[in-house]
């Protein structure tokens, strides 16, 4: 059984501008927070009305929506580029500009429901695949956006990305209870 789940990713595993995300992920085994985590994002955003997921805090930033079609977006881009190094992909992965993506999802004419759903099913697929990852294939590495990455380092950085959301929903569009988690609180990364 791989135990490289439970390992933090070292420092030369990622660019040194995801450490913010490495960062937000808490100690232990993050196949376990993936599982958790999906959980405690579907039911804190359930509740919310598709009126109230088109709320956007200033007119220029993404409704509640776009934010899960961007979730959902980036997971499957990460859980791509950590397919691809686990698999000894040698070719340089691609970059997305999430703003463009964003803009032509047109995730505000979907229903909440229908987003959300869409998550469970992206993370359960994750999930399914880092799961049957062997030790050595948790180490592989690989260059995307022009920046190195490991198996191991994009499972985090895919979940300290989410976190780094929900943490936004929480301070920026305060549909979210506050969380007591230090590693949770707005950052000057955020500001």
């Amino acid at each position: 059984m791989a135990v490289s789940h439970f390992l933090r990713p070292a420092q030369g595993d990622y660019a040194a501008d995801y450490q913010y995300y490495i960062d937000l992920v808490p100690d232990g085994d993050i196949l376990e927070l993936f599982r958790r985590q999906i959980g405690d994002t579907i039911a804190s955003l359930t509740p919310l009305s598709d009126a109230a997921a088109d709320y956007r805090y200033a007119p220029d930033k993404w409704s509640i929506k776009e934010i899960v079609g961007h979730m959902i977006d980036t997971e499957r881009v990460f859980a791509y580029r950590a397919l691809c190094f686990a698999r000894n992909e040698s070719a340089v992965l691609p970059g997305f500009d999430q703003d463009a993506w964003a803009k032509a999802a047109s995730f505000g004419r979907r229903p909440l429901k229908s987003l959300l759903a869409e998550m469970n099913l992206t993370r359960t697929m994750t999930l399914v695949f880092f799961e049957n990852l062997t030790d050595e294939e948790w180490l592989r590495r690989g260059i995307a956006n022009d920046r190195p990455f490991s198996v191991r380092a994009l499972a985090y950085a895919l979940a300290g990305h989410e976190r780094h959301h929900l943490n936004i929903l929480r301070t920026r569009y305060k549909v979210l209870p506050p969380n007591d988690d230090a590693r949770e609180h707005a950052s000057s990364f955020l500001q």
